[in-house]
This record gives C-alpha cells, structure tokens and sequence, in this order.
C-alpha cells in the first residue's frame, strides 16, 4: 500500500468502504429479515406437525374411544335400570328391605318420602333426586358393615344426617346396641316425576 499513489489509496479505501456498506446493507436489508421468516416458518411448523401428530394419535384411537362410549353407556344403563322409578315410597322400602335382609340391623321406622325434586348438589342435573328418612337400631359393628356395604352396593343412593345414639338396654351384654336415624338420598330415573 505503500507503493500505491494518494488518488489510488483514496479510491482503494472508498472501494472498500463503499464494498463493505454493499455487504452491510445486503446483510440487513435482505439477509437479516429472511432469517427471520425462515425461524418463524420453522416454529410455525413445529406447531404444526405437533398438532398433526395429536390429530393422528386421536385418530388412531377412536375406535378405542367408541369402545369406551360404548362400555360407558352399557355401565349407565345397568345403573339407571337398579334406579328408584314406579312408585318410589315402595321401590325404597323394599330395596332397603331386601338389602338389610343379610344384615343383623333392624329397620322399622320409614318416613314419608320427599321428592322427587330437583337435584341441589348440581345444577341441571339430569337425574332427580328423593329422601327418605329411616331409623332403627343394631349392633355397632353389624350397622357400619351395613353403611359400608349400602354405598358400595347403590352408587345412585346416598346416606347422609346419620345421627347415632346408645340404646338404653336392661341386658348387660347389649351396650354396644345402637339406635339410628339417617336420610337415604336417591336418584330417580329420568322421565319418573
């Protein structure tokens, strides 16, 4: 460079200045922003191919999910078809009835039966609900086997307001003789009113 006359380095230099801005600019002006769109085509797709994949894995199974509708409809029928309908002072009596025969728990007392009206617990509901209040009197460990098997044996029926009292008894032995009162809540069947 040293060689080189004045004018010549001038002109270099401004050829390299002027090459460098040349470069600057096709970096920012074209480059830079191309980058950018190639990045935000790239997450874009990302997105969707993750979305593709979840579509084809919901796909693949349907048939399992039919199944399970299926099975879930079958399981709601058998429920809905052990569900209070007809007359439902006598359908609770009798069921109640039937179950305690296995049950060294005695139940004489039945009030009247209140419902069926709208379920409070959830709003549109389709199932209605009724109460009845029962009482009667059994040996402590007799009556929680008793609860325990009830709830388990009617999903669409619960027992609330339990209120437990000693027996007064002459026998020494009958201590643990407990009386009873509880509210039997009970699903009605749809269209049963």
């Amino acid at each position: 460079m040293n060689k080189l006359s004045q004018e010549k380095r001038n002109q270099l230099t401004i050829a390299i200045v002027a090459t460098a801005a040349a470069l600057a600019g096709v970096w920012f002006l074209l480059i830079s922003p191309q980058r950018q769109s190639i990045g935000l085509l790239s997450a874009q797709r990302t997105t969707l191919e993750r979305k593709l994949g979840d579509v084809t894995r919901t796909m693949r199974q349907a048939q399992q999910i039919d199944d399970d509708l299926a099975d879930s409809k079958k399981t709601l029928a058998q429920i809905e078809g052990g569900m209070a309908s007809g007359d439902l002072y006598s359908w609770a009596i009798s069921t109640i009835r039937r179950f305690r025969a296995d049950y060294k728990v005695d139940i004489p007392q039945f009030s009247k039966i209140d419902g069926p009206k709208q379920m409070a617990l959830f709003p549109d509901f389709p199932y209605k609900q009724a109460t009845l209040t029962i009482g009667g009197s059994a040996y402590f460990d007799d009556f929680g086997k008793f609860v325990a098997d009830f709830e388990n044996e009617f999903p669409y029926m619960q027992l609330l307001n339990l209120t437990l009292e000693p027996l007064p008894s002459a026998n020494p032995g009958d201590d643990e003789r407990l009386s009873f009162k509880m509210d039997v809540v009970m699903l009605v069947k749809p269209g049963n009113s």
